[in-house]
């Protein structure tokens, strides 16, 4: 249970990091609001580039927790850019 409590911190901290960097980029690089911003991304058919531009900070947690020898967290990490992919995959699709 120890191994699997490790890769769920990571990829929660995955989660955490793509939805921040998502935000942070909404606000130094537009000129709107977060909602604004969303609701012209999605109407543009940019959310996807939105999510892969936040999806930046998930290289500095994958990184870091390689650095401190946390393996299994950075494998979390992993598995949420790898959803955060899939999820930007079906849109492009759908």
């Amino acid at each position: 249970m120890n191994k699997n409590k490790e890769v769920i911190i990571g990829f929660l901290v995955g989660i955490i990091a793509n939805t921040f960097g998502t935000l942070l980029y909404i606000l130094l690089f537009s000129d709107m609001g977060i909602a604004d911003t969303l609701k012209t991304a999605t109407a543009q058919d940019h959310l996807g580039s939105l999510l892969a531009l936040g999806a930046i900070l998930n290289l500095v947690a994958f990184f870091g927790f390689l650095r401190i020898k946390r393996d299994l967290r950075a494998r979390g990490v992993m598995i949420a850019t790898l959803l955060t992919a899939l999820i930007i995959l079906f849109y492009k699709i759908f």
